[in-house]
């Protein structure tokens, strides 16, 4: 298991995560609108759970049903980076709304 960025991490960005992920296992690029946590590098320490300001990070087992596409978009941008921002843009909500895109 390993743990998990979810969608409240979307438009935010916040690299309190990273800072303090002792395997630099949370990544993102300028073009991706959420971080990433890379399931083969976590070594589910925890760390990045508690600087998170939006409280997006939760272990695997503990996403919510709502949230759990995003346990599959973490794991797809390691393989697909395109394909996992394509998801995001489908489920995430959009700039400045609380609504997700229909």
């Amino acid at each position: 298991m390993s743990y998990v960025i979810t969608e409240t991490c979307i438009d935010v960005k916040d690299l309190s995560c990273v800072d303090v992920c002792p395997v630099d296992c949370i990544q993102a690029s300028d073009d991706d609108r959420m971080l990433y946590i890379d399931p083969d590098e976590c070594i589910d320490c925890g760390a990045c759970v508690d600087p998170c300001p939006v409280d997006a990070i939760y272990a695997e087992e503990d996403v919510s049903a709502d949230q759990q596409p995003y346990v599959e978009i973490n794991r797809l941008y390691f393989k697909d980076r395109a394909a996992a921002r394509r998801r995001v843009e489908e489920l995430g909500p959009r700039v400045g709304t609380d609504v997700a895109p229909t």
